[in-house]
C-alpha cells in the first residue's frame, strides 16, 4: 500500500552526472545526443560548475568540480565519472524533510539551500537510501 504523504513528488527533476569536463561532455550530450544545453553556472559554495541539459520534462545535470576539495571532485577520485544523483521535484522541501527524518532516513542537509539555478535543494545520505544520493528540490 501507498502511504499518503504530506508532500508530493511531482516528477524527476533531473539526473546529476560528475564529468571532469564540462566542455568535454558537453560534445558527447549535445553533439552525440542532439540534447541542447539550457545554460551553465558555477556554485561557488558547492565548487562546482554546472551545465543544464533539458530531456523532456527531465534533464540532465552535468557537474564539474572547480576545486580538489569539492565533493563533486572527491566523488569522482573515488568512483570516476558517471551517475551522481537523482532529484526529485517536490511541492514542499520543507514538510518532506520533516517527514523523512521522522522516518529514519538520514538527511545531508537538515534545512534546504540554494542550488543550481537558484532553487532550493536538500539531500539524503546514500546510507539511508540503498546507496543512492537523492536530491529533493523545489522551485
Amino acid at each position: 500500500m501507498i502511504p499518503v504523504l504530506p508532500y508530493k513528488i511531482n516528477r524527476i527533476a533531473h539526473i546529476g552526472i560528475a564529468v571532469k569536463s564540462l566542455d568535454e561532455s558537453l560534445r558527447l550530450y549535445q553533439e552525440g545526443l542532439g540534447l541542447s544545453l539550457h545554460g551553465r553556472e558555477t556554485v561557488e559554495s558547492d565548487q562546482v560548475s554546472v551545465a543544464f541539459l533539458p530531456v523532456g520534462d527531465t534533464g540532465v545535470e552535468l557537474l564539474e568540480p572547480t576545486g580538489p576539495e569539492s565533493p563533486i571532485a572527491r566523488f569522482i577520485e573515488k568512483r570516476g565519472e558517471g551517475i551522481h544523483h537523482v532529484a526529485f521535484e517536490v511541492d514542499d522541501i520543507v514538510e518532506a524533510l520533516s517527514v523523512l527524518r521522522d522516518q529514519g532516513f538520514r538527511l545531508i542537509d537538515e534545512e534546504p539551500r540554494i542550488g543550481a539555478g537558484g532553487i532550493r535543494v536538500a539531500f539524503l545520505h546514500p546510507r539511508s537510501t540503498h546507496g543512492v544520493l537523492i536530491e529533493l528540490c523545489e522551485k
